[in-house]
C-alpha cells in the first residue's frame, strides 16, 4: 500500500447497505476493518430498510462518478422490494469488486477477467496455498448460486479439475459426494455435509455461515464427523471467511490500478 500511496494511488471502496440484515452487518463491519487495517480508503452507507430502488440508483451514479471511489460494493441479499439484477449492472464494471456485473461474469466463463468473485476466489487461494493441485481431479461443488457455486465451478475448471455441480435436484447426491477428491460445500444448510457422503482423504472446504440449534455459528459441513474422515477441512468460523475479506481488498487494490 505504501508503494501505491508513494505514486499517488489511494485506493477507494464504498460498500452499501440497505436495512438491518444481522449475517450483512457482520460482513460490512468486518470489510471496513480490513480497509482500516491495511490503509484502504472506505466509505460506509448505511440506507434503511424502506430505500427506493431510485434512491439506491442514485447513490450508485453518484459512487460511480466519483474520483476517490474505485470499487463499490451493495451487500446483499436486498430487501424484498428492491431489484438486485437492475442494482448490480448498475455498477460500472471497472468498480464491481465483488464481479458479479454481467460483464465480469462473462469475463470470468472465457477465462480473461479482471476481477473474482471473493469467496470462490478465496477457496483458490486456500488450495493453492495448501499445496494443492485440482488438475485431473475431481471436484464436487453443492450448490449453483451466482455469487459462489456456479463461479467455484468455473475457477477449478481453469484449473484443470473435472467438476460437477450438485444442487437440490441431484439424484443420489451422496454417491456423488463421495467421488470427490475436493469437495465444496456451498448450499446454506447447517450440518447438511455428513461423513458418509466424504470420500477417506479428501479435502472439504466450506462456504456456508449459518446457526446450529444453539444459535452457535457453524457452516454446512458436520465438521466434528466430518474431520475423522477427510483429509483437510476448513473450519467455521476461521476459513473461507477471513479469505473472502482478503480477496475483496484484493480486487479494491486492483480496481485502484485499472
Amino acid at each position: 500500500m505504501a508503494e501505491l500511496k508513494e505514486k499517488g494511488i489511494n485506493p477507494g471502496l464504498a460498500v452499501v447497505i440497505v436495512g438491518d440484515d444481522p449475517a450483512s452487518r457482520v460482513y460490512v463491519n468486518n470489510k471496513k476493518k480490513a480497509c482500516e487495517e491495511i490503509g484502504i480508503y472506505s466509505e460506509e452507507y448505511a440506507l434503511p430498510a424502506e430505500t427506493t430502488q431510485e434512491q439506491l440508483l442514485d447513490l450508485i451514479k453518484t459512487l460511480s462518478d466519483s474520483k476517490q471511489i474505485n470499487g463499490i460494493l451493495v451487500q446483499l441479499p436486498l430487501p424484498k422490494h428492491l431489484d438486485e439484477k437492475a442494482v448490480i449492472a448498475a455498477i460500472p464494471p471497472e468498480k464491481d469488486v465483488d464481479a458479479f456485473h454481467p460483464v465480469n461474469v462473462g469475463k470470468i466463463m472465457i477465462g480473461d477477467f479482471d476481477f473474482l468473485p471473493c469467496t470462490p476466489a478465496g477457496v483458490m487461494e486456500l488450495i493453492a496455498e495448501a499445496g494443492i493441485d485440482p488438475t485431473g481431479k475431481e471436484c464436487v461443488v453443492i450448490g449453483r448460486s451466482n455469487i459462489v457455486g456456479k463461479p467455484q465451478a468455473m475457477l477449478l475448471l481453469h484449473k484443470n479439475a473435472t467438476v460437477t455441480i450438485c444442487h437440490s435436484k441431484t439424484v443420489d447426491l451422496k454417491s456423488v459426494c463421495r467421488r470427490a477428491d475436493i469437495l465444496v460445500a456451498a448450499v446454506g444448510k447447517a450440518k447438511f455435509v455428513t461423513a458418509d457422503m466424504i470420500k477417506p482423504g479428501a479435502v472439504v472446504i466450506d462456504v456456508g455461515m449459518n446457526r446450529d440449534e444453539n444459535g452457535k455459528l457453524c457452516g454446512d459441513v458436520d465438521f466434528e464427523n466430518v474431520k475423522e474422515v477427510a483429509g483437510a477441512i476448513t473450519p467455521v468460523p476461521g476459513g473461507v471467511g477471513p479469505m473472502t475479506i482478503a480477496m475483496l481488498m484484493k480486487n479494491a487494490v486492483k480496481a485502484a490500478l485499472l
